[in-house]
């Protein structure tokens, strides 16, 4: 075996911009990326896999709003936990469809995956992550009014409910998911970030309505399973600084403090690639051997150091 991988899994590894979210177009999709799992599995890494749920999870809080006459609607937390549930679902089926091909050796399983977050977070006085469908302004102002829901324009579009997104602290389940990594089983676990709980005075988990960054809970989880590398999966075969500029410059191997001084000159967008570095950077702070990120198609050759943004210490 050569190393041990978290593989952190970008939207486009499921649902493309511009498709409609059909489980046909979902499953296309995760299929070539179970393609890609097995090259890699066959040049001997032993992976896990966590993935964002973003789309996923619109798409049900949606379902709830149109079908709330007749239908009780879920919390967050319980949408979260739903989106871990299908889209494990079709990453663990069609990984071990692929593998069984090549081996019997190898399992793949989805670990329902709730993150620990303080209650005393900054995050729940500043709600900042947009969640759901858009609103016209009437509807925002009675969701403000009837649910006290924080609501933000989003210019052109409409009106989005807002959620905190609080510091991921601890996964709930981490012994599981240690237990099975250590089998050489494929572990899906923290989709979408994981299923955010704080912690009560009797030591209870309660579900929260907020959302996790996946990729800061996929630093976490990459340290809590001993990881030698954190992966980071997007559209793009490497990050970018001075990015659709005459003097873009892609980024190949850097340390984590090249890293940090392009974040602190904002060279990376906050709801795309900003997170991502910061993630990257985190792990190895954290004492991970290197973080990547890349694109699905380069995975394997960034894993072999020939394509990707490679951080290390």
């Amino acid at each position: 075996m050569k190393e041990k991988v978290l593989i952190a899994l970008g939207g486009n590894a499921l649902l493309q911009a511009g498709e409609k979210g059909t489980a046909e177009d979902q499953l296309k999709h995760v299929s070539k990326t179970a393609k890609h799992f097995l090259g890699i599995i066959k040049e001997g890494y032993l992976i896990s896999v966590t993935h964002g749920n973003g789309p996923q999870v619109g798409a049900i809080l949606l379902q709830n709003e149109q079908s709330k006459k007749t239908i009780p609607a879920m919390p967050l937390d319980i949408c979260g936990a739903q989106t871990q549930g299908f889209i494990g679902y079709m990453i663990q089926r069609l990984t071990f469809n692929e593998i069984t091909k090549q081996s019997d050796d190898i399992k793949v399983a989805t670990v329902l995956t709730q993150v620990l977050v303080d209650s005393d977070d900054i995050a729940f006085n500043n709600p900042s992550k947009p969640v759901g469908p858009y609103y016209t302004k009437e509807e925002a102002e009675n969701f403000k009014a009837e649910k006290k829901w924080i609501m933000i324009e989003q210019i052109g579009k409409g009106y989005r409910r807002c959620v905190p997104s609080p510091e991921p602290k601890e996964i709930i389940e981490a012994f599981s998911i240690q237990t099975l990594f250590d089998k050489k089983v494929i572990v899906i676990s923290c989709g979408g970030g994981g299923i955010p709980v704080i912690k009560n005075s009797d030591g209870s988990l309660t579900g929260v309505e907020a959302v996790i960054d996946k990729d800061k809970t996929a630093a976490l989880l990459a340290k809590t399973i001993k990881a030698d590398v954190l992966m980071i999966l997007t559209d793009v075969e490497k990050a970018y600084i001075n990015f659709h500029q005459e003097n873009q410059k892609a980024l190949d191997n850097i340390k984590v403090s090249e890293a940090r001084k392009y974040l602190e000159e904002g060279q990376f967008g906050k709801g795309s690639m900003g997170p991502k570095i910061e993630a990257a950077c985190r792990f190895v702070e954290m004492g991970g051997k290197k973080s990547i990120i890349t694109s699905l198609e380069k995975a394997l050759l960034a894993l072999n150091g020939k394509s990707g943004t490679i951080i290390t210490k």
